[in-house]
């Protein structure tokens, strides 16, 4: 009864894989015999550190993207939404957890289990590249068509993830990809210059997408715009922009750890 009358086939296929990904941390942490400190976790007291860190720090590197994107008028107000402080609340508390979710799900993945389980293949550089593109890659394999609940067939879930393929092939998600290769990549050069480092990649990750969630909910893209290919219609933000001021972050970051740390 969920596919299709409760829940669309496609999104219940996304809730599973989601589950399903959690879940396959502990087989493939027994399986690759990796610990959970070399898989990027914390101890709980310095994990939840890390998270309030990260999320902090997340919120200053993308404040400054919303608000080029607000003046070059890419991103406009929506004026059609009428706000009350209850419904603030509710709605900024729901992205909220479902940001958090998200982090928690993604980061011990392909922070953790993918990016730990490369580095004993290959290079450090390749690791993070082969993660990051895999982590790119895994947002575009999905679906919107709605299939109706009297019209489930054994082959609906054959032809769903069929055109999921189609659209992960599809030219026109580059410019997505590559903000989205470059988030991973900058997470992952944290990650693996910071070995005990999850908590914090996570708490950023929530950051973003939490802030990404509320922005669609006040603002609108004006596809429109001159400056409009600095986003894609992904999600009215990830793209060019996103992926240069990740490339500036990660060479800033890797300058700082090379000049000054290592001194």
């Amino acid at each position: 009864m969920m596919a299709g009358d409760i829940m669309p086939l496609n999104k219940t296929i996304s809730r599973i894989t989601q589950i399903l990904l959690i879940l396959s941390i502990f087989p493939f942490q027994r399986y690759l015999k990796l610990s959970w400190a070399e898989l990027g976790f914390a101890p709980k007291t310095v994990f939840a550190k890390q998270m309030g860190l990260g999320f902090c720090f997340g919120f200053l590197t993308l404040l400054p993207i919303f608000a080029l994107l607000y003046l070059l008028e890419v991103h406009v107000w929506d004026h059609t939404k009428i706000w009350t402080l209850a419904v603030f609340l509710k709605k900024t508390g729901i992205a909220l957890l479902l940001a958090l979710l998200i982090s928690y799900v993604e980061e011990p993945i392909f922070r953790g289990v993918v990016l730990t389980g490369l580095q004993k293949k290959m290079a450090v550089w390749a690791a993070i590249l082969v993660s990051s593109f895999y982590y790119g890659s895994l947002h575009f394999l999905e679906t919107s068509t709605v299939v109706p609940y009297q019209d489930l067939k054994l082959s609906s879930g054959f032809v769903l993830f069929g055109e999921a393929i189609v659209n992960w092939l599809n030219p026109s998600v580059l410019s997505a990809f590559s903000g989205l290769f470059m988030v991973g990549v900058f997470l992952a050069v944290i990650r693996s210059q910071m070995p005990q480092s999850l908590g914090l990649c996570a708490g950023l990750h929530a950051s973003w997408v939490w802030q990404i969630k509320i922005s669609k909910m006040f603002l609108n893209t004006d596809f429109a715009s001159p400056y409009a290919f600095l986003v894609s219609n992904y999600d009215g933000l990830v793209g060019p922009l996103i992926a240069g001021w990740m490339l500036l972050a990660v060479l800033v970051y890797l300058g700082y750890q090379r000049y000054f740390c290592s001194s």
